[in-house]
């Protein structure tokens, strides 16, 4: 979620400070872009995985304070919900076995974490959204105590004026219209987080590149296809994130205002144009200034920290989103893919990124990229129906036409995959073991997503209603997920 913030109020003239100082952040920004050294780049990766707490019955756990303070390891750290908390993996480059090192560090790191957390009687699940999870939960404290989630709360509720609608209809007839006066079905949504750092002149072909597989991403990873008890997208998250944090009345969508979860609406040509659009499309929802002056910093020879520049890009919750960060007193730029939902196992997750990451490497490297031959409203159309359909979806691509997707990324994508990650140094056998994974989704047409509705189809059929087959299909979940078995094998 994001750096803290120290209060949760704010004044006028907390918002017109604010206001200037994300202009003159994003004019130095500028001027950094065009002189400032950026190192050369390090081709490094990094990750996060939000995960979910349930209890023995399979019902959300609100005790993350208690279970991190149990797992006591700095790269877990809390999250909106009670019931969620985040893993943060190290950057690492991918030469080599180091793929098949991070499966091992994560699957020690998670079992460690399960360990201590049973001693308290809690489970620990990715999974994109928690099945079991209903409107009930939420009418006790749900929220971790955290300024910054309070300040976002209240920010997103005062913009839009009302209670959010959330309205949902699933592939099957089911629909869920509720109304919340709360963020909490954000919470809900937990995902995993790709970064990929790259230089300046890189970045805009590998936004495009990252913004042209998005729907094929969620094609092959779909892992949400419950809420509140109802079937409804393959990947629900997508449109329960849109509409959880949506800051517009009716009247403004009607109006065209953009909407705070993004996919965007056109191909860029650098990172200026997210940050830029940031500034001109979005007001500030959390207005808290610094004491830094940027063109101070930078004119004094250092990499200025841009924090309510970076502090607003947070709030607006691209699918690619732009990052940049110091380290070290080094700037450096990173795409963070937020396309993916957690889960199911961590050999699933390995899979997944070192597919985004294979088709990264190549794609940018397209004499001809793939952005230049397709409109960027196919690739939105692209993201919208794997997120509705996952692994049955049918996609538009260049030289192909409208293609199903399961054919597309096995007749194409997955090559282009195997080429990436030998171009960036992985074994070959390593990419196999990973690349392998996503092979044989295509061949079974089995994803988290398809498989969580087999398993609940099966039970009703033997007589349970859906909350007590929801609650059995969760506990059969974590059993894989413990195995760390692929979902295809499942």
């Amino acid at each position: 979620m994001g750096d803290e913030v120290a209060g949760t109020g704010f004044t006028r003239e907390d918002r017109q400070r604010y206001r200037e100082k994300v202009r003159q952040d994003l004019d130095v920004f500028e001027r950094m872009l065009r002189t400032h050294a950026f190192p050369a780049e390090k081709r490094l990766t990094g990750m996060e995985i939000e995960l979910n707490l349930v209890g023995a019955d399979m019902q959300p756990a609100m005790k993350n304070a208690s279970i991190l303070e149990a797992i006591a390891d700095p790269d877990f750290q809390t999250e909106l919900g009670q019931y969620n908390i985040e893993l943060n993996v190290p950057p690492r480059a991918l030469p080599g076995d180091a793929p098949l090192q991070l499966e091992n560090e994560l699957r020690a790191s998670l079992n460690e974490a399960e360990r201590r957390a049973r001693e308290l009687d809690v489970r620990i699940c990715a999974i994109g959204i928690l099945p079991t999870l209903m409107p009930e939960h939420f009418d006790a404290e749900w929220m971790s105590a955290n300024n910054r989630y309070q300040a976002l709360n209240e920010s997103i509720v005062n913009a839009r004026g009302e209670d959010i609608f959330i309205d949902i209809q699933g592939m099957t007839g089911e629909r869920l219209a509720t109304y919340a006066d709360t963020i909490a079905p954000e919470s809900a949504c937990t995902s995993v987080q790709l970064h990929l750092q790259v230089e300046p002149m890189q970045f805009a072909d590998y936004w495009n590149a990252a913004q042209a597989v998005a729907g094929l991403q969620l094609a092959m990873g779909a892992n949400s296809p419950y809420f509140y008890g109802r079937r409804l997208w393959a990947e629900t998250r997508v449109e329960l994130f849109a509409q959880a944090t949506d800051t517009r009345a009716v009247e403004l969508k009607n109006q065209g205002v953009r909407p705070r979860v993004w996919f965007g609406e056109r191909w860029i040509t650098s990172i200026f144009d997210l940050f830029e659009e940031n500034v001109r499309y979005f007001p500030a929802l959390l207005p808290e200034c610094s004491e830094e002056d940027p063109v101070a910093v930078l004119e004094a020879g250092s990499a200025p920290a841009l924090p309510e520049l970076r502090l607003h890009n947070g709030t607006i919750y691209r699918w690619n989103r732009p990052i940049y960060d110091v380290v070290g007193g080094q700037p450096h730029l990173r795409v963070e893919n937020r396309v993916l939902p957690a889960g199911p196992s961590i050999v699933d997750t390995l899979a997944n990124s070192a597919f985004y990451f294979g088709l990264m490497d190549r794609l940018t490297a397209d004499e001809r990229p793939v952005w230049t031959r397709m409109s960027f409203a196919a690739a939105y159309a692209n993201f919208t129906e794997c997120a509705r359909r996952g692994i049955e979806a049918e996609v538009y691509w260049p030289g192909y036409g409208t293609v199903n997707a399961v054919e597309l990324v096995q007749r194409h994508l997955v090559p282009l995959a195997y080429d990436g990650l030998a171009h960036r140094g992985v074994a070959h056998d390593v990419a196999a073991r990973y690349l392998g994974i996503i092979e044989e989704r295509c061949r079974r047409e089995v994803n988290g997503a398809s498989w969580q509705v087999a398993c609940v189809e099966e039970l009703e059929r033997k007589g349970a209603d859906r909350r007590t087959a929801l609650a059995g299909m969760l506990e059969r979940y974590l059993e894989h997920m413990g195995d760390n078995a692929p979902v295809h094998t499942w």
